[in-house]
This record gives structure tokens, C-alpha cells and sequence, in this order.
């Protein structure tokens, strides 16, 4: 038994490095392969590091069993699977060979010319560098197609990003399928060029370098200047405790110090930064609990510091050339827990932008004003979306990717949406297209809460209601077939979206494929959920589903026509084929009336338990209102009626419910 991902097929994986990212790395695979039989082995030469490796890790499966993460059969298992070890020979039979040791060029080409000798042609080598190119690393290796640095960030067992950076030699059918294996054990993998420090860590230690300098400059203290890049920034933490809290002080100070030769004279080590990694002392951080007051002459200037680096930083990263701007505003997110540079860049405004990092690189002049900000000026801003498009048989796979919150939709997220359907649309070498989500867990998980909750009026309700149905009848309108491809569940809008589609293919064996679950939080779907899933399934089917908000396997989608297949295998490439059978006539697309009926048909009695009766009353009367008219009079009225639950008590419940207990908690509505 193995863990099988296209041709890579998975019976053994070894962690070379036991400090403090290997252990992580090495949890994070035990976890996700804990049902595959998978072998795993941590290799130090230090008995030490391997004896602090193992308490990390089994204390880290027993803090899972506590917190009802991990099952204890489930965390026994993933104990056993590891071997800690000095003996290089257990390396033989590793399908990967993952090297997380010190940032040494030579430690590096040491631990992988011994790899070489125990290991076949078909076994890939990885190393968790965070500066070193690949060619560095690899260059005596005699096999070098084999070989990419994979960059994870801390803490790596659940941070989700990994860099991922092929060399000159590498084979791109691996790098391709590298992306795509830890796109489905879970991570969110960016290809970016070979450069020293790839594409985020020249961010994350710039900023680091920026808060020195303006320590050393006298823009403030640590503690003021930690807080308002915080805040600036929307940061989990503040650079200086960043510092602390990785132990990143040698590492950045060394990483700075490499970069002033590789990439440009402004990065450099502060004196203060060297003092401090010669000392081994932390940072005078604030501490838990304790207010830090900044007076607002310090905090303006502070802001125009961080704002200004950091959009000069990222946009220095794009003039390189060695990732996209969709790529590094979603990975710098989710890696630094920092806000999206150019999409802030966007929110603050293109001009404003550009002028704060003009003042900003006016100080600090070894820093070159970026063209790529020139461009966005000259373009209204930068052009950023949550679409990958790709083709593939001449089928347009067009892939939401909003992995931070399971590919929630937002009007943004449609519009972009709709752009690539367009395109698709008018290519005369496309002929159909797929729809599909990033990673494994969700397809979409809904509208995004927030805005919803942001809804005061039933104007606005409507008029937000209008607009998403007007963005997803894009798919319906589409004058080529298009298929939904759900790789995990469709929640809300989601599922939404999906029945808009020409046809639905699922990946097989999902225990959810589709909720509706808008009357849990007070309110009814408003993107055509009322209208078309009767019409798709059957009207009394559809109400039950509807009016009790319960989720739909995979299984019974099928039996009820909500999906049209289960694809066992590579979910994409079964839709594809879908797709191509669709566009050629081979297979018909389910029917799907857009007229009324003139049935007479009412609401039957259920059990909606704790849920609002005044919302299930306004939801019966879009569902069987709905149904005798024509489709679009139809969708009309869903928004009309979606307003009208701007003014229930119900819909604030359940609304503040959500936002402030979660989605397991049930909210108490007052059916008013």
C-alpha cells in the first residue's frame, strides 16, 4: 500500500534534518498520509536534535488528540510511521527525499551526494532551503531533473504555503506534477523562478530590515514600531516578534547580507540586526495583554514607512520576473499573514500607491522605483484575480482559487469569473469549459459572510442579490457547454453556481457534495438556489433540501440528478472529457425547463426544527411562487424576496450567530 498521486506513487519519504521545520514538514506528511501505509524517517546526525524531534512531534499528535483533531488510533498510527534515525542507509527506497538542514551550500551538497548513492533515478530530491537557488544546491548532482527546492513556511505542519522552485535543469512534467501533489495532500504551492530567496522571503526579511532601520532612525521603539506595521499591515504579529518567535535573527541576518550581492545594495544587515545575532538576544517585544500607545505623528510616519516598503518590495519582486502578481498577492497573504499587497495597493488607490512608494524610495534612494508600478498606474491599478485559467484539449479549466477561505464568492471572485467565460466564449480553439475549485475540501464554500452581514436595507439586499444572478447567468448564457467539476463541497452560492452549469461531475465518494445552508443563518438563497435547484431536481425534492438546510452526499446527488456523474480518478481530466463529449454531441445535457408550470402545487409539511418559520415561510413562497413562472420573472422575484429578509429579526440572529459562535452553533431565532 501507497500513497498514489498521478505517476508518483509514494511507499517511503525521508526528512533529512531535524531541527525546526523538519519535524513539521515530516508531521504535516504523517497526517495526510495516515490511511496510505506510508513509511517515514528523520535523518540527523545529532541524537539530540532526533530525541527533541520526536518530542515535538508526539507532543504536537497529543495536543490533536485533546483538541479532537486526531483520533487516538489515527495519532498511534502516525507515532509508529516514523523512524528517527542517523543511519543514512535507511534512506534506500525513499520515492522522496526531503532535505531540511542548515542554510550551508556545502552541508546541502554533502547530504545529497550520500542521498545519490543510496537512491535510484526515480526518486525526487527536495530541499526546504529558504534563499538557496536550486543550482547551488543540486550542483553535483548528476541527475539534476529530479531536483527543485520546496520552500514551507513556519510553523510547516499547518502553514499552508509552499514555495515551489524548479532549476534550470529540472524536468517541468515534475514540477508540474509537484504542484499538483501538494495542491491535494493539502498545501497551497506557488511555482516561483530560481532567485536567491525565492519570492516571499526577500518580503518578510525586507520588512524586517525596514523596522530596524526605522528604529535606528528614531521613528520609534520596538513596541510602537512593531504595533503600527501590525496594524498597517493587518500582520498576525509585528516584524519584531516575527523575529523572536522564529528564531529568525541569524537566518535574516545572513539572508540580507547575501541579498545586497544578489539583488540590490538597499538590502543589507543593520548594524543593530548584527549585534543582535552576535549576542543571541531576543527583541524587547510588548508583551501578551500589554497597550502600547503610539501618538499619531509617529504612526503617520510609520505607516508611509511600511506601506511604501512593502509595495516597493512586492512590486521589486514582480520586476524580477519570477512569479505573477495573482500568485505573490495570495502567497504573501497566507505565508506572512500580512494583507495582500496589490489588492491593497487597489483598495488604498493606484495614485496614492504609487506616490507613497515614490516618497518612500526618495529616502531610501538604493531602492530603484519599480516599473511594474509605472504599468499599474498607467493601467488604473493592478489587474488581480482569483481565477487560474488553463487549457487543456482545447477545454478552458478555469480553477476559483480563494484557499484562505475555501474559495468563498465574492463579487469580485464573479466578475473575474465572468471575464474568463468570456474569453473562453469568444476562442475559437476552446470548445467547452470546466469550473472547478483549488484543493480537496471545498469547491466553494459560499458567499462570503461578511458582505452578506454588511446588508442593511432590502434595497440592498436585492440589488446584491440582482447582481450575483446577473454574474452567474453568464455561465447559463454561455453559448458553449460548461461543467462544474466538484472537488469537494458546494456550499450556498456555490452550489448555486454549479446548477447553473450545462452539467456537474463530482470526485467519487464525497460525503458532502452540496448544502444549501442559508436557512440556518436566517436568510434565503439569493442567487437563484430557489429557482433552479426545483427545476433541477424536482420541486418538493428541492424544498426539503432547501428548507432544512442538510447536506448532500455524493451518492444521492447522483440518484437525484444534482450531479450527472462521479468521477473516480483525476477529477479535472474526467470533467475535460465531460466537457469534450458535451461539445460534441455525444452526450445530451440533462433538461432544464425555463418555463413556468401550471401545476398546482403547494408547500408540504416538514420538520425544520429550531429553524426561523418566518424565513421558511418567505423561502415556500420563492420556491412554489417561483415555480409557475418563467424563469427569469422567477429569479426576480428569489431577489425581491431575499431583500425582504434584510427586515426579519431573524436573519441579524442568525447572521451574528455565525460570525460570533461559528457554523456548528445553532442560533435561537424568534421567528419574527
Amino acid at each position: 500500500m501507497a500513497y498514489q498521486y498521478k505517476n508518483l506513487n509514494i511507499n517511503k519519504l525521508t526528512i533529512i534534518g531535524a531541527g525546526q521545520i523538519g519535524p513539521d514538514i515530516c508531521l504535516h506528511f504523517a497526517k495526510v498520509f495516515v490511511n496510505d501505509n506510508v513509511e517515514f524517517v528523520i535523518i540527523d546526525i545529532s541524537p539530540e536534535a532526533l530525541a527533541n524531534a520526536k518530542t515535538k512531534i508526539e507532543k504536537k499528535i497529543s495536543k490533536g488528540v485533546e483538541t479532537g483533531a486526531f483520533k487516538t488510533d489515527m495519532a498511534e498510527v502516525m507515532k509508529k510511521s516514523i523512524t528517527y534515525s542517523s543511519d543514512y542507509n535507511l534512506v534506500k527506497g525513499s520515492a522522496i527525499v526531503l532535505e531540511a538542514a542548515t542554510e550551508d551550500d556545502r552541508i546541502k551538497d554533502l547530504i545529497f551526494k550520500q542521498v545519490e548513492a543510496l537512491t535510484d533515478d526515480s526518486c525526487l530530491f527536495l530541499s526546504n532551503s529558504s534563499h538557496m537557488q536550486p543550482e547551488v544546491i543540486f550542483r553535483n548532482i548528476a541527475n539534476k531533473k529530479r531536483c527543485l527546492v520546496t520552500h514551507y513556511f513556519f510553523p510547516a505542519d499547518r502553514n499552508p504555503v509552499v514555495e515551489v522552485v524548479p532549476g534550470k535543469d529540472t524536468d517541468p512534467k515534475i514540477t508540474t506534477t509537484l504542484l499538483g501533489f501538494y495542491e491535494a495532500i493539502g498545501k497551497v504551492p506557488i511555482e516561483v523562478g530560481s532567485s536567491y530567496g525565492y519570492a516571499i522571503d526577500p518580503i518578510f526579511e525586507g520588512l524586517c530590515e525596514l523596522a530596524i532601520l526605522c528604529l535606528e532612525k528614531g521613528y520609534g521603539t520596538i513596541k510602537e514600531i512593531d504595533k503600527i506595521a501590525q496594524v498597517t499591515l493587518k500582520q498576525g504579529v509585528g516584524p519584531f516578534t516575527a523575529l523572536n518567535l522564529t528564531g529568525g535573527n541569524p537566518i535574516t541576518n545572513h539572508g540580507l547580507e547575501e541579498m545586497r550581492e544578489t539583488h540590490i545594495a538597499w538590502f543589507r544587515s543593520p548594524k543593530t540586526l548584527q549585534e543582535a545575532t552576535a549576542n543571541k538576544t531576543l527583541w524587547d517585544t510588548a508583551k501578551r495583554g500589554e497597550e502600547v500607545i503610539v501618538s499619531p505623528e509617529k504612526a503617520e510616519v510609520l505607516r508611509k514607512q511600511f506601506l511604501g516598503g512593502y509595495f516597493a518590495l512586492c512590486c521589486y519582486i514582480i520586476d524580477l520576473g519570477i512569479t505573477n502578481v495573482n500568485d505573490l498577492d495570495m502567497a504573501a497573504e497566507m505565508a506572512l499573514v500580512v494583507a495582500s499587497p496589490f489588492t491593497l495597493m487597489n483598495k488604498i488607490g493606484i495614485n496614492e500607491s504609487h506616490q507613497l512608494v515614490k516618497d518612500w524610495c526618495a529616502e531610501h534612494t538604493e531602492f530603484p522605483f519599480p516599473k511594474s508600478l509605472d504599468k499599474a498606474k498607467a493601467e488604473g491599478g493592478w489587474k488581480v484575480s482569483r481565477i487560474v485559467a488553463k487549457k487543456q484539449d482545447n477545454v478552458a479549466v478555469l480553477t476559483i482559487r480563494r484557499p484562505q477561505v475555501l474559495n468563498a464568492l465574492n463579487l469580485a471572485v464573479l466578475t473575474n469569473l465572468k471575464e474568463e467565460i468570456s474569453k473562453a466564449e469568444n476562442d475559437s480553439n476552446t470548445t467547452a469549459i470546466v469550473i472547478t475549485g483549488f484543493g480537496t475540501k471545498a469547491f466553494v464554500s459560499g458567499a462570503d459572510i461578511n458582505m452578506l452581514a454588511a446588508l442593511k436595507t432590502p434595497e440592498e439586499g436585492y440589488d446584491n442579490s440582482h447582481t450575483f444572478q446577473q454574474l452567474i447567468n453568464t455561465i447559463e448564457k454561455c453559448k458553449k457547454p460548461t461543467v462544474c467539476a466538484l472537488n469537494g463541497f458546494a456550499f450556498g452560492g456555490g452550489n448555486e453556481l454549479a446548477i447553473t452549469c450545462t452539467a456537474r461531475v463530482a470526485k467519487k465518494g464525497l460525503p458532502v457534495v452540496a448544502c444549501q445552508p442559508e436557512a440556518n443563518l436566517g436568510f434565503i438563497p439569493g442567487s437563484g438556489g430557489t429557482q433552479r435547484l426545483p427545476r433541477l431536481v424536482g420541486v418538493d425534492v428541492a424544498a426539503e433540501i432547501l428548507r432544512t438546510a442538510r447536506p448532500v452526499s455524493g451518492k444521492e446527488a447522483l440518484e437525484i440528478g444534482l450531479i450527472d456523474k462521479e468521477i473516480d480518478g483525476d477529477l479535472v481530466e474526467g470533467a475535460v472529457e465531460y466537457a469534450k463529449k458535451l461539445a460534441t454531441g455525444e452526450i445530451q445535457p440533462r433538461k432544464f425547463s425555463t418555463n413556468g408550470t401550471h401545476e398546482n402545487l403547494a408547500p408540504k409539511e416538514i420538520n425544520i426544527g429550531h429553524l426561523s418559520k418566518k424565513i421558511d415561510h418567505i423561502m415556500n413562497k420563492a420556491i412554489y411562487d417561483g415555480i409557475k413562472l418563467p424563469l427569469n420573472e422567477a429569479l426576480e422575484l428569489e431577489s425581491k424576496l431575499f431583500g425582504e429578509c434584510i427586515l426579519t429579526d431573524d436573519m441579524k440572529i442568525g447572521l451574528n450567530n455565525f460570525l460570533t459562535n461559528g457554523p456548528r452553533a445553532k442560533a435561537e431565532f424568534t421567528h419574527k
